[in-house]
């Protein structure tokens, strides 16, 4: 039990490195969507359209490095030469594409829709991204959650900084300064935006730079052959995660009548985010879990300690399911105050869900990456990412973006019951799958009526939260007394 306290204290730390900076760039969704920034729904729909190729673009040159370099690392004797193998491997990669990149920079616009200033603002930003993923892996690896949280949060705080900065301060500073006035120019929103995260990164960069200087620049080339063979079904399960994740903006964009395409896509990624405290969640829990995985693969009660983590991780998850979805409309004024946004608030309680059911997928997924056998999660993010193209494809044209959260939610549950068919088989552990359903069930029904029936009645729906914690509270007090007390 001490190993799982340790787990939760070392992922509410990376919870902050999650949750907080993710809490702060909800107010540059507040920002962005505000009408004194941007002037309409269909520019914060330009801005959602690039971070949709950016995310994808980030997953192609990780390649699978991050959790490779965990597995072998945590298993390797020689953990330096693993060190250096997987910095190098990234170093000589992001290298090589930011040439490339610039060098096709107008084919990639011509083909991507984007201007060919934004393809080089974010070929930079995803040039020092990739350099830092080695070193934040490293911090993970070695424990120090401090440190990766306190960098995270200054990527964060930069990135707001310069968006304040630069959106809403620098022309009235440029009106009263002729050198400041060198630096602003009027309709460039959208660059500001990237060029703020690209200055985030590139601080990122340097704070991490000394992991550069402290490597012995082994590369072992057998080495690096297994690590890319391990990565490469990480890299294609990535692949179809970021189709899961994004590429229904780019889709939207593809399928939706040109003159309503972007403001859909802007409509969409605002309300989008108020899902993302579900995706906070899970998120934080994943990067607390990963290096607990490899670590403690070998425990006696690893398998017990792996039924209990996800246990925990689905009555965490269907508070939070309940509790947004009662007071979604308030978090709407406070996060999106602009009502021309707000017509796409019913995808909402379909993405939180989606988000839930991801989460339980990656604490599932224990059962391929300990073993080995990472070609499953290829081969079930793969299923996943052809769901989600398969009712994109043919849902959009008819029902817009209400397609895409309803491919999302159908992509992750699937792939959540895939991977526990499989695990059970490969590498039984023993959930309770009757008591977690019993959650879930209740947190969806109780979540449903809040939505649909007693919105905005937040009598009942306090009522409801109650509910749902009195059979949680009911069903786990023996356990969680137990917990607390160890």
């Amino acid at each position: 039990m001490s190993r799982l306290k340790t787990l939760y204290k070392q992922t509410f730390i990376y919870g902050l490195a999650t949750v907080v900076p993710r809490m702060l760039s909800f107010l540059l969704v507040r920002l962005h969507t505000d009408k004194s920034v941007l002037a309409n729904v269909a520019d914060y729909g330009d801005v959602s359209l690039i971070f949709a190729y950016f995310v994808l673009f980030n997953v192609l040159l990780a390649y699978g490095m991050e959790t490779t370099f965990f597995r072998f690392f945590s298993s390797d004797e020689n953990k330096k030469t693993v060190l250096s193998t997987s910095a190098i491997s990234l170093l000589f990669t992001s290298t090589l594409v930011l040439g490339i990149g610039y060098l096709l920079r107008h084919h990639i616009s011509n083909i991507t829709h984007i201007d060919t200033d934004y393809i080089v603002l974010v070929l930079w930003t995803l040039f020092f991204d990739a350099l830092v993923i080695i070193p934040f892996a490293y911090l993970r690896a070695v424990e120090n959650p401090i440190k990766y949280t306190a960098i995270k949060l200054t990527n964060v705080s930069i990135n707001l900084g310069l968006n304040i900065i630069l959106l809403l301060l620098l022309k009235s500073w440029a009106e009263s300064s002729s050198f400041l006035g060198l630096f602003y120019r009027s309709d460039f929103e959208v660059h500001y935006i990237f060029i703020a995260n690209l200055i985030a990164s590139a601080v990122t960069f340097l704070l991490l730079i000394s992991f550069y200087f402290k490597l012995n620049y082994t590369f072992n080339v057998k080495l690096w052959k297994k690590m890319l063979r391990y990565a490469f079904p990480v890299l294609i399960a990535g692949v179809a995660f970021s189709i899961n994740e994004t590429f229904d903006r780019i889709l939207l964009e593809r399928l939706l009548p040109e003159d309503i395409s972007k403001a859909a896509i802007g409509t969409y990624s605002a309300c989008y985010k108020l899902a993302l405290f579900m995706m906070l969640f899970a998120t934080a829990y994943r990067l607390g879990i990963e290096p607990f995985f490899f670590s403690n693969a070998k425990a006696v009660d690893a398998k017990t300690n792996y039924a209990k983590i996800l246990e925990f991780f689905v009555i965490f998850g269907a508070l939070i399911l309940l509790i947004v979805v009662v007071f979604i409309d308030v978090l709407k004024l406070i996060l999106i105050p602009n009502e021309a946004y707000w017509e796409a608030m019913a995808v909402v309680p379909i993405l939180l869900l989606a988000y839930l059911f991801l989460g339980v997928y990656h604490n599932l997924s224990v059962w391929y990456k300990i073993t080995d056998r990472t070609k499953y999660g290829a081969y079930i993010s793969i299923f996943g990412a052809l769901i989600t193209l398969i009712i994109n494809i043919i849902g959009i044209p008819k029902f817009g973006y209400m397609a895409s959260a309803v491919a999302t939610l159908s992509a992750y549950a699937t792939m959540a019951v895939i991977s526990y068919a499989f695990g059970q088989q490969h590498y039984a552990i023993p959930y309770n799958v009757k008591k977690m359903g019993l959650y879930l069930v209740l947190s969806i029904t109780l979540s449903a009526l809040s939505f649909y029936i007693f919105r905005e009645q937040y009598f009942i729906g306090i009522l409801f939260i109650l509910i749902l914690m009195t059979v949680i509270w009911l069903k786990e007090k023996t356990a969680l007394k137990q917990h607390i007390k160890s």
